[in-house]
C-alpha cells in the first residue's frame, strides 16, 4: 500500500475532492494544506489529494467525470 497523487489544486478544492472521493467510498486524505497558513499565502502553495495505489485509476476516473 503506498499514497499516490491524483491532483494538486488550491486547499478549498482539494477538500471538496477529498469529500466528493470519500462519499463513494474511496479513501483520501489532502497533503500540505496548512503548509502555508502562518505567512498568509495558502492559495500560492498547491495541496496535494493523495490515495492509496490501489484506488489511482477508480479515482482518477471518478475526477475526470466530475
Amino acid at each position: 500500500m503506498a499514497l499516490v497523487e491524483i491532483a494538486r489544486v488550491d486547499r478549498n478544492l482539494a477538500n471538496i475532492i477529498v469529500g466528493r472521493l470519500e462519499s463513494e467510498g474511496i479513501p483520501a486524505v489532502a497533503f500540505d494544506g496548512g503548509a502555508s497558513i502562518a505567512d498568509g499565502s495558502w492559495l500560492l502553495i498547491p495541496v496535494r489529494v493523495m490515495v492509496d495505489d490501489e484506488d489511482a485509476e477508480l479515482a482518477r476516473t471518478f475526477l475526470d467525470a466530475a
